[in-house]
């Protein structure tokens, strides 16, 4: 009976300081939101428009990173720039405790913006592969960096509220998957603080403005690239029986492929092989003697991930044999060694702690919970590989009116936009106050 009265009154204690807490949040929220709403009509929403005019390639993000860098050395952060490329890291030391890093990424698309907005980029910038394109900000990476430096100024001038280090990083090449492994391959986890929690946000064309999701599993898919090359012998179109028909070896692949996700993995578990381009032959009437296949992988885990991966091995190799591929004309496979990233997954408790935080600063309304409409990917997983001991927290922002999600442009459309305003500074608010709630006021 003692015991019991005594774990009543532990619990009215805890929960009245968790109310305590509670309320200390939300008496701060009007604040922090004001101050927000100031600094994006001075400050930020020039910084967006400049940054969405100027938009760059992956891996190529000069401009950007410079300006970036100025932004937040001008706010009195130590900054270093050129980290796995063009990636620039600012740190600021603020007592004993936790390491917070917030991570935003800053490439763009090659694809011509169409979506009629007033300040719609123009540029143009030569690839990697040499060939000049056109530039555009098609996936609100404009607003995640436009948001660090809205998240910078707020963390500076809040000192009292927060005791920890917090690391903020303009990260280079997210569309193409190998900018976050170039970082930590530069010496990001051991040239600097290596944090205890790392954050990330992404804007959200089909989440209206105002809301916020943060799973509590998996946020995103694996994603890997895998290049086939389907060889046989070549031969006239007339006589098919002279030679071996990659072109044929290559479709019985492509279907056989889709076996993988259909009889192989688990119904209920997450998996896709989509074969994106086939090239192959150069006239009606000649059998080639190759063909090219590129394909895209994604999984929910790591399991799903290795199955999928050897099973294209295994797949293209016997198809190919089957059909009487000579066995020193077989399928060459070759994986992405560049454009791979596995599973973004956040870790439950961490994801949960922020979830409360979320919902004390800005009431439980803010969170949006819905099932996810395909297996986009985010190279943020190589930040909390679990052998990084890296816990992890990435969540969305609404960036469209809710009476226009139903019609708006999805992301990589030439047609994309969001609404600035409302997603840079939810970006920025919910940013600061995860940031605060894992990095606690020590006396």
């Amino acid at each position: 009976m003692k015991r019991a009265i005594l774990m009543a009154s532990m619990a009215v204690l805890l929960a009245s300081g968790a109310g305590a807490a509670q309320a200390q949040t939300q008496t701060q929220a009007p604040e922090l939101k004001a101050a927000v709403k100031a600094d994006y009509d001075a400050n930020l929403a020039e910084l967006f428009d400049w940054f969405h005019r100027n938009p760059e390639l992956s891996g190529q993000e000069t401009q950007t990173s410079a300006r970036l860098a100025r932004e937040l050395t001008a706010l009195g952060y130590d900054v270093t720039t050129g980290v796995g490329g063009t990636g620039v890291v600012a740190v600021l030391k603020n007592g004993a405790g936790p390491t917070v890093m917030i991570r935003a990424d800053m490439d763009g698309l090659p694809l011509e913006e169409r979506s009629g907005l007033a300040n719609a980029s123009t540029a143009r910038q030569m690839d990697s592969d040499g060939v000049e394109k056109p530039v555009m900000h098609a996936c609100g990476h404009d607003v995640h960096i436009t948001a660090l430096v809205g998240t910078a100024r707020q963390m500076m001038a809040r000192k009292a509220n927060w005791s920890g280090t917090l690391v903020l990083i303009g990260q280079p090449a997210e569309e193409r998957i190998f900018g976050a492994r170039a970082m930590i391959q530069d010496g990001l986890y051991t040239r600097f603080p290596k944090p205890d929690y790392a954050l990330a946000f992404h804007v959200s064309a089909d989440t209206p403005t105002g809301q916020i999701e943060a799973p509590l599993g998996i946020a995103y898919s694996s994603s890997d690239s895998v290049d086939i090359t389907v060889r046989g012998v070549g031969a006239h179109g007339a006589s098919p029986h002279m030679g071996v028909d990659p072109v044929l070896v290559a479709s019985q692949i492509v279907v056989s492929l889709q076996t993988l996700r259909s009889r192989e993995v688990n119904p209920l578990e997450g998996a896709v092989v989509t074969v994106g381009s086939i090239h192959g032959g150069v006239k009606h009437n000649i059998i080639p003697e190759e063909v090219e296949l590129q394909l895209t992988v994604r999984a929910d885990s790591p399991e799903v991930r290795t199955k999928l991966l050897d099973g294209i091995d295994r797949v293209a190799r016997n198809t190919a044999l089957a059909l009487n591929v000579p066995q020193d004309r077989l399928p060459i496979v070759v994986r992405s060694s560049v454009q791979t990233t596995p599973p973004t997954i956040n870790d439950a408790e961490t994801a949960q702690r922020v979830r409360d935080i979320f919902a004390a600063t800005f009431g439980p309304q803010v969170l949006r919970d819905t099932p996810r409409s395909g297996m986009g990917a985010e190279d943020f997983a190589n930040f909390v590989q679990p052998e990084t001991g890296v816990k992890g927290v990435y969540f969305n922002v609404g960036g469209t009116p809710e009476a226009e999600v139903e019609t708006a442009a999805g992301h990589h459309s030439p047609l994309f936009k969001i609404t600035p305003e409302p997603a840079v500074t939810l970006g920025v608010e919910a940013s600061v106050a995860a940031a605060e709630g894992l990095m606690p006021k020590t006396n």
